[in-house]
């Protein structure tokens, strides 16, 4: 379709307003984590690195930093093992009431997070008479980002036709061979996609985290919330939000860069996944 000049003009405004939209609150934020000033001053008098040495410097940030760092790589191990076994229940086999597991899967990112947290923290608590620690914060973060594994692989498996599996198993392969020769190559960057973007999520949660989380433990996000308010720490907090403003593009931009071309190389990998399962199906 051919586009004016003026229509030109029109898209590319649209596309300036809505990332001017989204990113202008982050860039003011990234201007006052510079500000010299310990109070929020806009414009800023002058600039400074002093508050990002301080934040490294901080025990507290830094080791609410490494709390929420155990917790997500946790919580995405145990959400990329059942989501991907739940991706692979849902896609290849045909069973009553297919459709339903599949939306209950999904469900919890859709529901509110404190309403989450409040059913977690009484099934902890009161049911099942945890006390509240890692491991009730682990389970609670993963209930969410297994719908993000989940999404990516069964999103990649429907691409991907079961022909090659089928050829697999003609050629001999057993299921295990065919899972690691033919399966799981198909599905890595989905898995490896749906894990960066679920470690991002539960780096990120605060509403759940709160409900869940042990007495005298804090992760990051609850560490800015916490110190958002005492005026002396407000340059500190804002010099852990850019930085965790730049380490929550990383895992994002790298799903999204294994993900965008996905569909055009799905087809050599399954090409080279099918001669790898008869190379090992072969006598």
């Amino acid at each position: 379709m051919r586009l004016s000049a003026r229509q030109h003009f029109l898209l590319r405004l649209s596309a300036f307003g809505v990332l001017a939209f989204i990113y202008i609150p982050l860039l003011i934020i990234g201007i006052e984590a510079f500000n010299e000033a310990r109070t929020l001053t806009w414009p800023p008098p002058a600039f400074t690195t002093e508050w990002f040495q301080r934040a490294f410097e901080n025990t507290g940030a830094r080791d609410a930093f490494l709390y929420s760092l155990r917790t997500a790589a946790i919580a995405t191990t145990i959400a990329l093992f059942l989501g991907s076994l739940a991706a692979l229940g849902v896609s290849r086999f045909r069973f009553f009431g297919r459709e339903a597991v599949s939306f209950l899967v999904i469900l919890p990112i859709a529901l509110p997070g404190i309403v989450t947290g409040i059913a977690l923290n009484s099934t902890f608590t009161k049911v099942l008479g945890l006390d509240l620690g890692l491991l009730t914060l682990v389970i609670a973060h993963a209930t969410f980002c297994i719908v993000v594994v989940y999404n990516n692989v069964i999103a990649r498996l429907r691409r991907l036709s079961t022909s090659f599996e089928e050829a697999s198993a003609d050629l001999g392969a057993t299921p295990w061979q065919t899972a690691r020769w033919v399966t799981l190559p198909n599905m890595r960057t989905a898995l490896v996609a749906g894990a960066l973007l679920a470690f991002a999520l539960s780096f990120d949660e605060i509403i759940v985290t709160v409900f869940t989380i042990g007495v005298g433990e804090e992760t990051l996000p609850q560490w800015l919330l916490n110190n958002f308010s005492r005026p002396q720490q407000l340059p500190i907090v804002n010099a852990v939000a850019v930085i965790v403003i730049l380490l929550s593009i990383i895992p994002v931009y790298l799903a999204h860069r294994l993900t965008r071309e996905e569909g055009s190389a799905a087809a050599p990998r399954g090409g080279g996944a099918v001669a790898a399962a008869e190379a090992t199906a072969a006598p």
